[in-house]
C-alpha cells in the first residue's frame, strides 16, 4: 500500500472516529448534558490521533487541512484528497449511526444554531476555528509541546464545545456538519458551518505567523 493511500485512509477513519464517538454522545444524553457532549468528542478525537495521527498528520478536518495548506505542510493535491476523505469519514459515521438509531436521530446531531442567530452563529464559529487552529499549529511545530501535541488539541476541543455548544454547535469542521446535514437530511443554516470554520482557519494561520518563531519548528506532514 502506498503512503498516499495509507494517509488518505487514516483521514476517512479517523474522521469516522471523531464524528461517530461524537455523535453517540450527544444521542446518549439526548443532547442536554454539555459536559458528556465535549468530552465525547475531545476524547473521541484522541483516540483517532492516537490512532491515526502519525500516519496522515491527524487533521480529520478541512479547517485544519487548510492551514496546514497555507503553511506549506501540505500540497493543493494532498488538500483535495484530505477534504475528500475526510467528508467521506463523516459521511460514513453518519450512516452508521443512522444504522444502529433514526433519521431523526442523526438529524439531532447536525451542528445548528441554538441560543444565537446565524449571525452570530457565524462569528462564534470563525472565531474558535481560528484559536483551535493556531493551537494545532503550534503544537505540532514545538520541541517543548510536542510529546503533549495529541492532548492539547483534544482538549482544546473539549473547551470549545464547553463554551460554544448550546449557542453554535461547537462544530469548527466542516466535515462533521456535512456528515450528519447529509444523512439526517438537516441543513439549517448549513452554509454557516461550511464556510466559517475555513475564514477561521485562515486566521488562525496569520495568528500563528504573526507570533511564531523559526526556532524549534518541527512541523508535522
Amino acid at each position: 500500500m502506498s503512503d498516499s493511500t495509507r494517509t488518505w485512509i487514516a483521514e476517512i477513519l479517523g474522521t469516522f472516529i471523531l464524528v461517530f464517538g461524537g455523535g453517540l454522545a450527544i444521542l446518549s444524553v439526548g443532547g442536554g448534558d454539555v459536559v458528556a457532549i465535549a468530552f465525547g468528542f475531545g476524547l473521541s478525537l484522541l483516540i483517532a490521533l492516537y490512532a491515526f495521527g502519525e500516519i496522515s498528520g491527524g487533521h480529520f478536518n478541512p479547517a485544519v487541512s487548510l492551514a496546514a495548506l497555507l503553511d506549506g505542510r501540505i500540497s493543493v493535491e494532498t488538500f483535495i484528497q484530505y477534504v475528500v476523505a475526510q467528508s467521506g469519514g463523516a459521511v460514513l459515521a453518519g450512516v452508521a449511526i443512522l444504522a444502529a438509531s433514526s433519521r431523526e436521530s442523526v438529524a439531532s446531531t447536525a451542528t445548528t444554531p441554538g441560543a444565537v442567530s446565524a449571525g452570530e452563529a457565524f462569528l462564534l464559529e470563525l472565531l474558535l476555528t481560528a484559536f483551535f487552529v493556531a493551537v494545532i499549529l503550534k503544537v505540532t511545530t514545538s520541541d517543548k509541546f510536542s510529546n503533549s501535541a495529541f492532548g492539547a488539541i483534544s482538549f482544546s476541543y473539549v473547551a470549545i464545545h464547553l463554551a460554544a455548544l448550546p449557542l453554535s454547535g461547537a462544530s469548527v469542521n466542516p466535515a462533521r456538519t456535512l456528515g450528519s446535514a447529509l444523512v439526517g437530511s438537516e441543513f439549517t443554516d448549513f452554509w454557516v458551518y461550511v464556510t466559517a470554520p475555513f475564514i477561521g482557519a485562515a486566521l488562525g494561520w496569520v495568528f500563528y505567523r504573526a507570533i511564531t518563531t523559526e526556532s524549534g519548528e518541527k512541523p508535522l506532514e
